[in-house]
């Protein structure tokens, strides 16, 4: 008989894996390989996902990373983002080609403008151009208005960034720094050549940082379609539940999967956290009803407060000369022990953006 996890049961495993239970002291560029992918629209968001999550971590322990190579900033799962390890990006980009494919064909903005464009000239040419001199895709409008003038450069510009696997290279993404996205190919910036996908492995991977997981659950990571294929080809290898919904749910057989009882400390959750975004069915850590206060019209994901392993409310940091303070909004009701869990949560948040300054927490009520 198949067992039924349940909500604070399903929460509780993957928040064991992501470190939110308990920070890990394990090293940074171990830990980024295991999560996976760390959202990074925002250069600063991989900052905070490993604060959250690493014990004692500084900023500068990521930032060596990505001037070293080590980790690279890259557009990947859904099309968005990302900070990875070199080698998961080496694997990871050419199996989520599909998603820029499809974006070349259903771009609202862009795609009229693109049809029927020679794709092999512009991935050569762009190639050439950016592995010579990384520049701004805004940069090259007007090398490309003058290759191809019959063409929309923007159109153009837009595509370079489907067809080639690019990185942010730094500034861009280190602490501290401010830069604009320039980018050159992820070849030409490790030094090394793309990997076959193997997207059994990859699946395994998931389930390790994000499991248990549902079919929909990993398409909803990755952007892709059609992984219900792997996931059978994977069953004889993986534990099988059944969620709070009735979906199957796929595990790794020696993964942790606390009880539901397991206490689950107050955090703050980085803007755009991964946590919040790799399924599909996302009850093991919000309401759904949340999701329009979560999640912006615009794209942005707001950083988040987690009470008992779900959340409870969004953050907001700010800072000027006179100090940093944090405003937390609840989206439901705190004790006052909790409150004072998150006061002093922020406090550790702001000691870490503005040490030096005053500090000010900022809790409402309902």
């Amino acid at each position: 008989m198949r067992t039924t996890l349940d909500v604070r049961e399903l929460g509780r495993a993957t928040l064991a894996r992501q470190y939110l239970l308990e920070p890990t002291d394990t090293p940074v560029e171990k830990v980024v390989r295991h999560l996976y992918g760390l959202q990074a629209q925002s250069p600063t968001a991989p900052y905070f996902a490993l604060w959250a999550r690493v014990a004692g971590f500084r900023p500068e322990q990521l930032s060596g990373l990505i001037e070293d190579r080590a980790v690279v900033r890259m557009v990947s799962m859904r099309g968005t983002v990302h900070a990875l390890t070199a080698a998961d990006a080496l694997e990871l980009r050419p199996w989520t080609q599909p998603i820029m494919d499809r974006d070349l064909r259903t771009n609202s903005q862009h795609s009229k403008a693109l049809a029927g464009f020679d794709r092999e000239a512009l991935e050569s040419w762009s190639r050439a151009l950016l592995e010579e001199t990384p520049s701004t895709l805004a940069a090259l409008r007007p090398q490309l208005a003058q290759r191809w003038p019959d063409r929309d450069p923007a159109a153009l510009a837009h595509a370079v960034r489907d067809v080639l696997p690019l990185v942010q290279v730094p500034p861009r993404g280190l602490w501290g720094r401010s830069g604009q996205p320039v980018c050159t190919t992820l070849e030409h910036w490790t030094g090394s050549v793309l990997a076959e996908p193997d997207p059994e492995r990859i699946v395994l991977r998931y389930l390790a940082s994000y499991g248990p997981a549902s079919v929909a659950d990993a398409q909803a990571w990755s952007g892709l379609t059609r992984l219900g294929e792997v996931f059978d080809r994977l069953r004889a290898r993986l534990r099988v539940f059944g969620g709070p919904d009735g979906v199957e749910l796929f595990d790794l057989p020696d993964a942790p999967r606390p009880g539901g009882d397991v206490p689950a400390p107050v955090r703050i959750l980085a803007p755009f956290d991964s946590l919040l975004l790799s399924h599909a069915n996302r009850s093991r850590v919000f309401d759904d009803a949340y999701r329009r206060v979560l999640f912006t019209v615009n794209g942005i994901v707001k950083p988040t407060l987690l009470v008992d392993g779900s959340v409870a409310g969004h953050v907001t940091l700010s800072a000027d000369r006179s100090g940093a303070a944090v405003d937390v909004t609840p989206l439901r009701s705190l004790s006052a022990r909790v409150v004072s869990s998150v006061e002093a949560e922020a406090l550790r948040l702001l000691a870490f953006t503005h040490p030096g300054l005053d500090h000010e927490v900022r809790v409402g009520s309902l």
